[in-house]
């Protein structure tokens, strides 16, 4: 018979009735005549009690068990003693006293504690034996918040008219910004499918179909390096719609968000505020600001401007910037020294070195103060509050190096100094993002995001520095939650885009020939984002590693350790591939 009843849901209401419970033996605790075992099954724990006066069953049987033996057993519900009742946890009240007990399978010497939830786990041993980790409250909890997201989300989109589709996993490859999964076809040998890096192309087709509202809860595969917060395949709440442009997708998409939050955390969030890219990379140096602390970028170069000091002028004549973080009221946890290894760290971004003031008994102390003009220090001074024990750190050099560096700083310093407030979903929408970046290596301006993405005047395309695409990004506490945009449908637009992106017809009808002969068939204007699933449950759950949130995920090196994968095939399988192995030469 199937399980009926949840050991961790049992209340004095329930008192005075027999139950049949099942699960696995958390802790024992052996009496002598009289054994106690806490019986856990996904929903949490009840206390179970095996006394040789009432169980029917041989009491050999119970004094057999041991931690993580899966068990059946049944007899009455009765309140505990008064001196036996535990507030810790929901059944603390009751407990079950046995009648018949039933060993469904033992378990053999655990690796580690599973039923110990304090004691940190092995990294490499936990993922190895997933299977018991996520018997720990811990990944238990995350699974569980994850399953209610993604029923929150359904729920939500469900009412508004969404339509659930799944799209295909065997692709064309296509470029989307990073290396493809490839599968070799064996009916069509040397052809390869692509694992889809999104649902974008076939999210745009469904469109093309009619359906008008679109979401899939869909799996991703990238072929790159992998983070903390990346793995090489990852879910998106993906949504597109047609007749919508950004403020309908904006609108959706908060809606959905609160209503999670508000589901999973019971947290009602405030309007989610709107900043643009060029705003963002200002204020914060990074288009994934954290906004849950201050300690904003400010502005030195027109302060600087025909300083004696060659270090700024230089880079101000020279079309540079300068900016600085000031640290307030936290100048004396820094000596010298600290200084110089936030000197080594924001050279690891580019910048060729850090200056620095410190501001004490009302004056400018520092290398620099020596060097810099009295009335440029005033300045200073004046225009942005410096006080006493406040510390300067400036970087002087193009805006890309300013930016990474000093917003790479400000989030180290604020993990150092506890200034992030953990208890924050600080959520925000990035808009008008440039549609080109330049890349050094080829030469040439790519697209920021794909090729068709919508651009706010399709004149300036000729213009690539100033040419803003009708694209946004979800932000929350420094992650990028999601991105989309509006979708350039015009085939005339897209044919501009591709000159600009010096894609030729042949190659643009090669990598995207079945998306253009669509979209010769009445394309409806449309729209779309895809939030990150794992993300999202990381932000929920207050974890920093995205492994927490996956119920079997890869190693650093997309390894998994509990099946082995990858691993090399059989000869016979790459010969019915039409695939040879070419293996370097090891070195002599």
């Amino acid at each position: 018979m199937m399980k009926q009843y949840n050991n961790g849901e049992f209340r004095k209401k329930d008192i005075g009735k027999k139950y049949t419970v099942y699960g696995w033996v958390n802790k024992r605790r052996d009496m002598g005549g009289v054994i106690f075992v806490d019986l856990r099954d996904r929903s949490g724990f009840l206390q179970v009690v095996f006394n040789r006066g009432f169980l029917k069953s041989d009491f050999e049987v119970a004094e057999s068990l041991k931690n993580e033996y899966c068990i059946k057993v049944s007899g009455e519900l009765i309140a505990r003693t008064d001196d036996m009742i535990n507030p810790k946890i929901p059944t603390g009240e009751v407990e079950l006293m046995v009648e018949t007990l039933e060993i469904l399978s033992e378990c053999e010497t655990l690796p580690f504690n599973v039923y110990d939830n304090d004691t940190e786990v092995n990294e490499n041993v936990g993922l190895k034996y997933r299977y018991l980790d996520l018997r720990r409250d811990k990944l238990k909890e995350n699974i569980l918040i994850r399953h209610q997201v993604c029923q929150s989300a359904r729920e939500y989109l469900n009412n508004l008219g969404f339509i659930e589709i799944e799209t295909p996993i065997l692709c064309k490859s296509t470029p989307e910004g990073a290396r493809d999964y490839l599968v070799p076809s064996r009916i069509n040998k040397g052809a390869f499918y692509a694992l889809p890096q999104s649902p974008q192309i076939f999210k745009q087709l469904l469109m093309v179909s009619g359906f008008e509202r679109y979401y899939q809860i869909a799996r991703s595969f990238r072929d790159e390096d992998l983070r903390a917060d990346r793995q090489p395949e990852f879910t998106q709440i993906d949504l597109e719609m047609s007749f919508a442009e950004e403020e309908d997708v904006w609108n959706v998409t908060e809606g959905m968000i609160k209503k999670i939050v508000k589901d999973v955390k019971g947290i009602e969030l405030p309007t989610f505020p709107r900043i643009t890219y060029k705003e963002a990379m200002d204020r914060f140096g990074t288009d994934k600001p954290d906004t849950r602390f201050e300690m904003e970028l400010l502005d030195l170069t027109e302060i600087l401007k025909g300083t004696k000091m060659n270090v700024f002028n230089n880079v101000i004549e020279s079309g540079g910037i300068v900016k600085c973080l000031i640290v307030k009221n936290n100048g004396d946890k820094y000596s010298r020294s600290d200084v110089e290894h936030l000197t080594d760290f924001v050279k690891i971004y580019g910048a060729k070195g850090l200056a620095w003031l410190k501001y004490d008994n009302d004056t400018f102390n520092g290398v620099i103060a020596k060097n810099l003009e009295e009335e440029k220090l005033a300045q200073m001074k004046e225009t942005y509050h410096i006080e006493n024990n406040d510390l300067i750190l400036i970087v002087a050099d193009t805006k890309k190096i300013v930016y990474a560096s000093l917003g790479a700083l400000r989030n180290k310093i604020a993990k150092e100094l506890n200034l992030i407030d953990e208890t924050k979903l600080n959520f925000l929408w990035l808009t008008d993002f440039p549609f080109f970046e330049y890349s050094e290596t080829e030469g040439r301006w790519k697209a920021e995001h794909n090729p068709f993405t919508m651009v706010r005047d399709i004149n300036t395309i000729i213009d690539p520095e100033n040419c803003i695409s009708r694209s946004y990004d979800l932000v929350v506490n420094g992650y990028e939650l999601a991105s989309g945009g509006v979708r350039n449908h015009k085939k005339e637009d897209l044919a501009k885009i591709f000159k600009a992106l010096s894609i030729s017809e042949e190659e643009a009808n090669l990598r995207f020939g079945f998306v253009l002969e669509a979209f010769k068939y009445g394309v409806p204007p449309h729209a779309g984002i895809a939030p990150g699933l794992e993300r999202l449950v990381m932000v929920l759950t207050g974890t920093n590693d995205i492994k927490d949130v996956i119920a079997f995920p890869k190693t650093q090196s997309a390894s998994d350790l509990m099946s082995e994968a990858p691993t090399e095939v059989s000869p016979k399988q790459l010969e019915e591939l039409g695939i040879e192995i070419i293996k370097e030469e090891e070195n002599v």
